[in-house]
């Protein structure tokens, strides 16, 4: 005679990070942006971290002198107020304002900081976002150092079209001013200009309304590979007086006449 067993078998969940990030529940609601609305303004409470479902979002800090800098360009699947997490609650150290109609999911602090705790997975997904985030800001900083304006501008544009990012890139890149892309390599609207003239001329970028980047433009940032021509500015062509200056007259003493 067969023993019917009596033990239940514990069936397990495992948590799903994708199902967290994408419905609401406790401490997480989904928010709905306008282009130009703010996520949160600098010196505003951290009490809150955001991902991103859907749009594009710009992240800038505001000097004492009032003086504006664009940190950062952010697409889907990022987070974005991570400071929030910090132990003591803190003040937002940037403003970040939806580029496009954006779609969002706003995780409490509390809520975070329990999800960081309790599971394991999210904990992973989250710390691979973080060092992502830090090698770029790294990156951005070797950039801005050692890089000229004008790749430092093919650079971002790549970022925005989002080259290198699985299921191949999406060429038009979303509406953005030419102060912002001046703001974010560290020169003027003026140069931007300049620059995406000669790009649109050489055949790396398009636009018609809406800006498309070509693949052609990584061999800006890559290879380097710009017409010399193009490359850098055209001679200062100085006077020739100044170029050879002529030499000064010595004068002689002349003789008195006994």
């Amino acid at each position: 005679m067969q023993r019917g067993s009596s033990l239940t078998q514990e069936v397990t969940t495992e948590f799903d990070a994708a199902e967290f990030l994408s419905t609401v529940g406790l401490g997480r609601t989904i928010i709905e942006l306008k282009a130009k609305q703010h996520f949160f303004r600098q010196g505003d409470p951290a009490d809150a971290v955001f991902y991103l479902q859907k749009g594009r979002v710009k992240v800038t800090v505001v000097s004492q002198n009032k003086k504006q800098a664009t940190i950062t360009l952010l697409s889907p699947t990022d987070f974005v107020g991570e400071e929030s997490l910090a132990a003591i609650l803190g003040l937002r150290l940037a403003t970040a304002t939806a580029i496009s109609a954006c779609t969002a999911l706003k995780i409490d602090r509390s809520e975070m900081n329990r999800v960081m705790h309790d599971e394991p997975v999210f904990a992973d997904l989250f710390l691979k976002f973080l060092l992502a985030r830090s090698m770029r800001t790294q990156a951005d900083l070797v950039d801005q150092l050692f890089n000229s304006s004008e790749k430092r501008l093919a650079r971002v544009l790549l970022i925005m079209a989002e080259f290198g990012k699985p299921g191949g890139p999406d060429t038009f890149i979303p509406p953005v001013t030419q102060e912002t892309l001046a703001d974010m390599i560290g020169t003027t609207r003026s140069r931007v200009s300049f620059f995406m003239n000669r790009f649109r001329k050489l055949g790396f970028i398009s636009y018609d309304g809406r800006i498309q980047v070509h693949k052609s433009l990584l061999n800006v940032v890559l290879l380097d590979q710009l017409p010399e021509h193009n490359a850098q500015k055209p001679p200062i062509v100085l006077p020739e007086f100044i170029l050879k200056p002529k030499a000064p007259k010595v004068r002689t003493a002349r003789r008195k006449k006994l």
